[in-house]
């Protein structure tokens, strides 16, 4: 068993895969505070509420957005495995060609997204990470990473209209009942998710203007929310990023 680990601004993503089949999958704070022996316990913790022992993995591949955790978080887990961690960097083979995008800034999630799209869809392809931001990633048919866009998250979104009208409450992520809302909850509700539904849709649009027939794949924590309320094709795939990690696994360690 592989073990893939997402690094996130808000959480760290564990998922244990065997060939593309995810047998767990569970999150950890992204916490700053933690030396590479509290992360050591902690993923030990992890796997064995998942009924998993350290033994029984081959290695650990991990890409990461939190420079600050990438570190302890790679020697906690080569302490727990006792094998190399393979950290996915700009400079590691992922058969993603970056064309003419400036890598400097780039996070390494976006490309690992790309990877896993473009291996279990084809090109091209547009990815929707839908975590603490909203991230467009584009690849085209031969494999070249073409740019995107970063859109807030659902949930700052929110939070940022909350914190900024005193009158306005705190909001849950769920369902949407019908299209508008009969109070202020629904309202923001509602119209946190079907504009990010109503956007996802516009920028497909627009970017087949210049690329053609687009896949569409949505993925990320929020996506849940949204998937169901897209009015153009698309492909819900939560396990996308892990999918992606094994896919550079291979080519590089396998």
């Amino acid at each position: 068993m592989l073990l893939t680990v997402d690094i996130g601004n808000t959480t760290v993503a564990l998922a244990g895969l065997s060939g593309r089949e995810v047998a767990f999958a569970c999150r950890l704070p992204s916490s700053r505070d933690w030396t590479a022996s509290a992360w050591q316990s902690a993923l030990q913790t992890a796997l064995a509420e998942q009924g998993t022992r350290p033994a029984a993995l081959e290695g650990a591949v991990l890409s990461s957005v939190v420079p600050a955790i990438t570190g302890p978080v790679a020697k906690g887990l080569e302490a727990l495995t006792g094998k190399p961690t393979l950290v996915v960097g700009r400079d590691t083979p992922t058969g993603l060609s970056l064309g003419e995008y400036d890598p400097s800034n780039l996070g390494m999630d976006r490309v690992v997204d790309c990877v896993a799209a473009l291996a279990l869809y084809g090109g091209p392809v547009a990815v929707f990470d839908m975590g603490t931001a909203t991230t467009l990633s584009v690849a085209d048919r031969e494999g070249v990473f073409r740019g995107g866009m970063i859109l807030p998250g659902l949930q700052l979104s929110l939070e940022a209209l909350t914190a900024k009208a005193a009158q306005l409450p705190p909001i849950a992520l769920s369902p949407p009942e019908r299209v508008m809302g009969t109070d202020t909850e629904q309202c923001m509700r509602y119209g946190a998710l079907y504009g990010a539904a109503g956007a996802i849709e516009g920028i497909v649009r627009r970017v087949e203007g210049e690329l053609g027939k687009l896949t569409v794949v949505l993925t990320g924590g929020n996506s849940s929310h949204v998937y169901p309320l897209l009015q153009t094709e698309a492909h819900w795939a939560p396990n996308l990023t892990f999918l992606g990690l094994a896919e550079i696994w291979k080519r590089n360690m396998a």
